[in-house]
């Protein structure tokens, strides 16, 4: 049986941490990116290797679009050297960093830094990986619940979200010929560092979220890393083009 290879942006801590780990659990080989916790990602390669499964960590700026030309190919050599193949089987587009501020104080600074990292980064990585990318393999863009309901102060953010939605379907339409699906996984509130550890540490917040979601509780990483499989899985392999939120039942 030939290994998947799945290539997952953003995985040295967080959600795509537990992704990957949840991709080497049920039998595929990863390609994760860190941007600059070099440490983090080894541990997480040790832990990937401790599952009998292989695994590499390369450094990637994803709001550096210059980077990409030369990252594709430090890939490629990576995937001769360790896989003897030239392509991975999915891309799952992860990386990310949050803003909380108001509309009426949101800088241009700001605003251009969640461009860079989620919008343009997203489709000139993809852009650029494209050759790369296995016939018949599955790309997935990560969202976010506050592309559906709306929380103050999350305006900026959630605007880059929704437009990684609208991406992916497009994705999901060009790439048809070549049998890759596309899909986007919008998580809800999640026990995650992110955001400075939020909903993780502040009790009050993550009871409220909790009182505001039909299974009563806030996201754990393992809902999404479970959740991540399914979707790449062959399992899954009609469904194409979709936005599926992971969130409980939040705000429905």
């Amino acid at each position: 049986m030939n290994t998947k290879i799945a290539l997952i942006t953003g995985a040295s801590r967080g959600l795509g941490k537990n992704a990957a780990l949840a991709l080497a659990r049920a039998g595929h080989d990863l390609v994760i990116t860190y941007h600059s916790q070099a440490e983090a990602a080894a541990a997480v390669v040790r832990a990937i290797e401790a599952l009998g499964r292989k695994a590499v960590a390369l450094q990637l700026d994803t709001s550096n679009i210059s980077s990409f030309a030369g990252f594709s190919q430090q890939l490629a050599a990576t995937l001769q050297q360790h896989w003897q193949r030239d392509r991975v089987d999915y891309l799952v587009n992860n990386a990310g960093t949050g803003v909380h501020s108001p509309i009426s104080e949101t800088t241009a600074e700001q605003f251009d830094t969640m461009v860079n990292v989620h919008l343009k980064g997203v489709f000139f990585l993809t852009q650029t990986l494209l050759p790369q990318l296995k016939d018949g393999g599955a790309i997935l863009n990560l969202s976010s619940g506050l592309a559906r309901f709306s929380l103050p102060g999350y305006a900026a953010y959630a605007m880059m979200k929704g437009g990684i939605e609208v991406f992916s379907r497009y994705l999901a339409l060009e790439l048809g010929p070549r049998r890759i699906r596309v899909n986007t996984l919008a998580p809800g509130a999640i026990e995650t560092d992110f955001g400075g550890g939020l909903v993780r540490d502040n009790a009050g917040l993550n009871q409220l979220i909790a009182s505001q979601t039909a299974l009563g509780r806030v996201g754990l990483p393992d809902d999404i890393g479970g959740a991540v499989v399914a979707l790449l899985s062959d399992n899954s392999g009609w469904i194409n083009g979709q936005r599926i939120e992971a969130s409980g039942g939040i705000h429905l």
